[in-house]
C-alpha cells in the first residue's frame, strides 16, 4: 500500500524496544536484557541510541513483567526523555510485539513504528535512519544482511539423524536483523489477521506481514554486521569487543 502523501506534516516515528523475553538460552538467573555490557545494562544501550537517533520522535519499552520497575528505574536514571511509556511485553516476541502495538492504539494508521528486539544492542544510527527513509515509499521495512555462510535445509535421514536436504543459493539469502520499520496501519493489520488463526507461530514482525499480507512488499535496506543479537553467554564478550572497535574509530 503507497504512503499517503496528503498529510502535510511528516509521520510520527515510535521506536518500540522489546524486552519481553527472558533469555532461556542465556543460562542465567536475571533476563539477558539486563545484563550489563560496557558498564551499562544491554537495554539502556538500545534505549539511548533510539533516543538519540533524529529520525526518531518517541521511544516506548516493553519489557518482562516482573522486571517492569527495574527498567523503570534504568529509564529514569538514565535520563532518557524521549522514553513515553515503560509496560509489561508478552511471554512470547508476537505477543510482545503486539504489546506495543496495543500501546499506540490511539496513533494515526499513517504513523510509524520501528520494533526492535532489546538484545541488539549494538544498532546503529544509520540502520535507524535507512528503515525510517525506506517507509516513505514503503509499509513495511526490514534491516538485513547478506549471509556469509552457506545455509542449507535440513530434514531426516534415513537412519533418522539430520541430512541435508537442499542448499539454497547464497546469493539471495539475506539474515535479518531489527530494527524493523512499518506503518501503523499495515502492522496493525498483519497482526489482526495473524492472531486470528490458530495455527500461528512467528518469531519475526516481518514474517509476520509477508504471511498475512502477501501483497504488501516488505522492503529490505541494508543493515551492520555489528548490529548482533545477544543470545549466547559468549555474545557478550563479543558484543564488548565491538564497543571497543567504535570507541577507537572515533
Amino acid at each position: 500500500m503507497p504512503v499517503d502523501r496528503s498529510r502535510p506534516e511528516r509521520p510520527r516515528v515510535t521506536a518500540a524496544v522489546l524486552a519481553g523475553g527472558v533469555g532461556a538460552r542465556m543460562g542465567g538467573p536475571r533476563p539477558k536484557q539486563l545484563m550489563r555490557l560496557a558498564g551499562r545494562t544491554i537495554l539502556e544501550h538500545s534505549v539511548a541510541t533510539f533516543c538519540a537517533s533524529p529520525d526518531v520522535d518517541e521511544v516506548i519499552v516493553l519489557m518482562v513483567a516482573d522486571h517492569l520497575a527495574e527498567a523503570e528505574k534504568i529509564v529514569a536514571e538514565g535520563g532518557h526523555s524521549k522514553v513515553s511509556l515503560v509496560a509489561a511485553g508478552g511471554a512470547s516476541r508476537t505477543e510482545t510485539s503486539w504489546a506495543a502495538l496495543r500501546a499506540l492504539a490511539d496513533r494515526d494508521g499513517g504513523d510509524l513504528v520501528l520494533l526492535h528486539d532489546a538484545v541488539r544492542p549494538l544498532v546503529g544510527r544509520r540502520t535507524i535512519a535507512a528503515c525510517v527513509a525506506a517507509l516513505r515509499e514503503s509499509g513495511a521495512v526490514g534491516a538485513a544482511v547478506p549471509s556469509s555462510d552457506t545455509v542449507v535445509l535440513a530434514g531426516p535421514g534415513r537412519d533418522g539423524s539430520e541430512a541435508i536436504q537442499s542448499v539454497p543459493g547464497r546469493a539471495s539469502l539475506r539474515r535479518m536483523q531489527t530494527p524493523q520499520g512499518f506503518r501503523l496501519d499495515v502492522i496493525r493489520r498483519a497482526y489482526e489477521r495473524a492472531l486470528a488463526d490458530p495455527g500461528l507461530v512467528a518469531t519475526d514482525d516481518c514474517g509476520v506481514v509477508l504471511r498475512y499480507l502477501p501483497e504488501e512488499e516488505v522492503r529490505l535496506v541494508p543493515g551492520e554486521e555489528d548490529n548482533i543479537k545477544v543470545t549466547h553467554p559468549g555474545d557478550i564478550a563479543v558484543a564488548e569487543a565491538l564497543l571497543r572497535v567504535r570507541e577507537e574509530a572515533r
